[in-house]
């Protein structure tokens, strides 16, 4: 689970979007601040960039880079510290900046919110050090006594709110170790270089701090966490609340887990930050002590500003990571005992969870934050351990729930224990097929879930009605919904309720055409062509730089691409792009899938050729060097578009630009790879190796077919077989089978190596990939990270396939475990499940996309990609499919 994604949760109950865009009248932590909203001195200019105001004098001009001072608040004293600040940089002529509403105050400092940018309320731009020094002894006098988060990529200066930090000050961009685009400074040399943001104070190292920060820097080295008396061995979790560590007490040896507050950060939903909710814990244990499905706590200490819990260490694996090993649907064709023998070990695991919740209810508590990583399962698995009980409160007070995991998160009506009763329900149905974070979403889609459990799992049809009607109660829709599920006949027949029933689904999957006329009208109804930061909704990455909503992994030219590759033309969304991608903003990549080089291949293929070579010919103009070699944001992606302009339009620098992209990646093998780098498609080195096949085939070079080998054995060595001989990538923490950053994408540029030379090493491996495509279970639908992309490399892989019209309908089947209607239409979740998304890297285009070349017959294809006949899009006749484009 990635907890960025939850911040953009609010704005939208169907779609990701922006925190800024949450507002309600009858809710006044969205309402700005009143210094925000009100009048400015003479001389003054406000500006609202993206969830910050900026006030700035008229005509001033600040250094790029310097000694920035960052003010730290709590939501109680927030606007007055804003009131008094901003007075004074008012008075001083000091331009500064702020998040402008309590909400997005509370957001910065959630629990799960970025570490790095943690208590950072205001930011003030000193013009040297000396007014920096000046005014952070200012800043810190006027704010004496007042609290806030601690600020913890910043230097504290004494023992208050203000905070330093060396940055930029201009929006200056360059590309960092992963390639990715993120902030810049300058260094002596007057290159570029990342300006490092993480959640410890750091300075660039030819950057010297003045003597005025020496006593803070004194103060800051002096901070430690010897008095303790226990040793941390080593970090389990980190929060914005503090961290969670596994540590030995000094004086018995016994192992112990150390758990830490920070004041003001980590903050709940009710607003209580990570201390208030540390000490409710540690009553609540007291509270539950001598029950055994509960650690005891040992003692609550202080060490400075912050608190620490220090509990009883629990022997054994959570139960997220215990079903993850043993979920029966990881394989292709599971069989009857295994089924049986899953079903019979879910319901055990889900009587003694039940079993510790009474408990815990019998002593007149609800425990408010059940999950899967919240348990704690014995090593011989005979019993259950509770874990984290921040959110836990007296029955009898009848709170709202305060925090929670997505895919257990309880209804807003909900209180008391019907928080925990609801999140029971959501066990009983995850334990067999983990997709409840789709609930949220749409509770009616509980039925369907017990549907799809139903035909796969010999249990008590019984039993899984329960936990839908207590899901659904209050929900008059998802009470009546009940579907035949869409998924591959098994053993075991579902049943179905004898009642009369409405189908879950406009259409399945399978069903084309119904399924792409479906899909094409809710991407035709998402559209937003009044937003000019996004056209269709999709994931977080339309928000994480200036052309997000135009790109072709996350944007409008992916969709476009996607609808034209199955007929559908949408002209108001091409104006839109063409409008919006006319002025590229500073900070604009220039990637395939994230930046400029994929709109302008896209608005070729669509026709707007002048538009589109002008983009190009900006690419072509920038800095190549400093760029990665990936598919995605780099080398690879941005050379293919361009040679592919270059060969269209017989264009002589588009054609220079993409061969120096070859050649800059190729020059990149001949380094050992980088520690910590990534493989895959979109960010391995198979990027690269479709660079060079593609290159290859309009130069004749044999060197670049040679570099491809060079690139495909270096991802193929990340890989390794899995029990089922599958061949698989491995991250570590985890084995990928995806198009994106998996086997699979590795697998597609290999069929498209092979076409060229016999390598019977290579084609060896080709078997194993084909196994990673064919489980019958993936947590996401996604083209990049999830099923869709899975389905196209069947459709179009030249590898043997065993029975592929049967495999195909089988993938595409799985699809319908994830899709959610959206306006009565057939439509798909993006990342993490929450949202749905209408892009083309994670949702409902990509899905269209890979179900128009598994089963529509067209000529639907990722660009580059085999099948060879099909590298450029096809244009359509501007055929509208089911309703015409708003």
């Amino acid at each position: 689970m990635n907890p960025e994604y939850a911040v953009y949760c609010d704005a939208d109950r169907y779609f990701y979007d922006a925190p800024r865009r949450v507002s309600s009248a009858a809710d006044a932590r969205t309402v700005h601040f009143p210094t925000v909203r009100g009048p400015l001195p003479e001389g003054w200019e406000r500006h609202l960039r993206g969830d910050w105001a900026a006030f700035t004098p008229v005509g001033a001009r600040l250094p790029a880079q310097g000694w920035k001072i960052h003010v730290s608040a709590g939501l109680d004293n927030a606007a007055s510290v804003l009131d008094r600040v901003a007075g004074h940089c008012f008075a001083a002529g000091v331009p500064f900046k702020c998040l402008p509403s309590p909400y997005l105050l509370h957001m910065r400092s959630a629990k799960y919110a970025d570490r790095a940018g943690s208590g950072k309320f205001l930011t003030v731009y000193p013009a040297d050090e000396k007014q920096c020094e000046e005014l952070a002894g200012a800043l810190d006098a006027l704010l004496a006594g007042e609290h806030g988060p601690y600020v913890l990529s910043d230097l504290r200066w004494g023992a208050g709110p203000v905070y330093l930090r060396y940055g930029a000050f201009a929006q200056r961009y360059c590309y960092g170790e992963d390639g990715a685009l993120c902030p810049a400074v300058e260094d002596p040399e007057g290159r570029l270089v990342p300006d490092l943001r993480g959640p410890a104070f750091r300075t660039p190292d030819w950057v010297e701090p003045p003597d005025f920060l020496r006593p803070h820097l004194e103060a800051r080295a002096a901070l430690a966490v010897t008095d303790l008396p226990y040793a941390i061995e080593g970090a389990l979790h980190f929060s914005n609340g503090g961290g969670v560590y596994l540590g030995r007490d000094k004086r018995t040896d016994a192992r112990v887990v150390l758990k830490e507050a920070r004041p003001y950060a980590g903050l709940a939903a009710d607003g209580a930050d990570a201390v208030a909710r540390l000490e409710r814990e540690y009553e609540v244990l007291r509270q539950l002590a001598g029950l055994p499905s509960v650690p005891e706590a040992h003692e609550l200490l202080s060490v400075g500003e912050h608190r620490f819990l220090v509990m009883e260490y629990v022997a054994g694996t959570t139960l997220n990571t215990v079903f993850a090993r043993r979920f029966p649907l990881a394989a292709s064709e599971p069989g009857p005992e295994a089924l049986a023998e899953h079903a019979a070990w879910a319901l055990r695991m889900h009587g003694l969870v039940e079993e510790a919740v009474a408990a815990v209810h019998a002593r007149g508590l609800v425990f408010s934050d059940l999950h899967m990583s919240n348990v704690m399962v014995a090593e011989d698995e005979s019993a259950v351990f509770l874990l984290d009980f921040e959110a836990a409160a007296p029955a009898a007070e009848n709170r709202r729930q305060v925090v929670a995991n997505p895919a257990f998160v309880a209804p807003a009506d909900r209180r008391g224990t019907d928080i925990d009763r609801y999140a029971l329900a959501c066990l009983r149905l995850a334990l067999f097929l983990p997709l409840t974070t789709l609930l949220p979403l749409d509770r009616a889609k509980a039925a369907h879930l017990a549907d799809l459990i139903a035909a796969r799992y010999p249990v008590d049809r019984s039993l899984l009605d329960e936990a839908v009607r207590e899901i659904g109660r209050g929900d008059s829709r998802a009470t009546a919904v009940r579907s035949a599920p869409h998924l591959p006949a098994q053993p075991t027949e579902p049943h179905l309720s004898a009642e009369p029933t409405e189908p879950y689904l406009p259409a399945a999957p399978t069903d084309w055409p119904a399924a792409r006329d479906s899909m094409v009208r809710a991407l035709l109804a998402s559209a937003t062509f009044d937003r000019e930061d996004r056209c269709f909704p999709g994931d977080i990455a339309q928000f994480a730089s200036p052309c997000g909503g135009q790109s072709f992994g996350y944007g409008a030219a992916g969709v476009l691409y996607a609808l034209d590759s199955v007929g559908t033309r949408c002209p108001d969304a091409e104006e839109w792009l063409l409008l919006r991608s006319k002025r590229p903003a500073s900070g604009t990549p220039l990637g395939l899938y994230d930046g400029l080089t994929g709109t302008a291949w896209t608005l070729w293929g669509l026709g707007h050729r002048e538009h589109a070579l002008e983009l190009a010919h900006l690419a072509a103009e920038q800095a190549l060097e400093p760029l990665a070699p990936d598919l995605h944001s780099g080398l690879a992606g941005i050379g293919l578009a361009l040679g592919d302009l270059a060969e269209q339009s017989g264009d002589g620098t588009l054609r220079e630009a993409s061969l120096r992209c070859a050649e800059l990646a190729v020059r990149t093998l001949a380094a050992p790879p980088r520690k910590g780098g990534r493989a895959g498609l979109l960010h391995g080195a198979a990027g690269t190796a479709l660079l060079c096949l593609r290159t290859y085939e309009r130069t004749g070079d044999p060197v670049l077919l040679e570099a491809a080998a060079v690139a495909l054995r270096r991802d193929l060595a990340r890989c390794r077989t899995d029990s089922r001989g599958a061949l698989l990538v491995d991250e570590g923490r985890r084995t990928m089978p995806y198009l994106g950053a998996g086997s699979t994408g590795i697998g597609m540029v290999l069929d498209a190596y092979l076409e060229h030379r016999e390598d019977e090493e290579l084609a060896g491996q080709r078997p194993a990939v084909l196994g990673a495509a064919l489980s019958s279970f993936y947590v996401q639908p996604g083209l990049f990270r999830g099923v869709a992309g899975l389905l196209l490399h069947l459709a179009q892989t030249s590898t043997e396939v065993p029975d592929r019209p049967g495999a195909l309908h089988r993938q595409a089947a799985l699809l319908s475990c994830h899709a959610v209607p959206y306006q009565g239409e057939l439509a798909f979740p993006g990342e993490q499940l929450s949202r749905l998304s209408m892009d083309l890297s994670t949702g409902t285009a990509g899905v269209l996309l890979a179900l128009g070349s598994a089963l529509g017959g067209t000529a639907a294809h990722l660009p580059f990609l085999p099948p060879t006949a099909a590298h450029k899009p096809v244009l359509s006749q501007g055929r509208n499919v089911g309703t015409p484009c708003p």
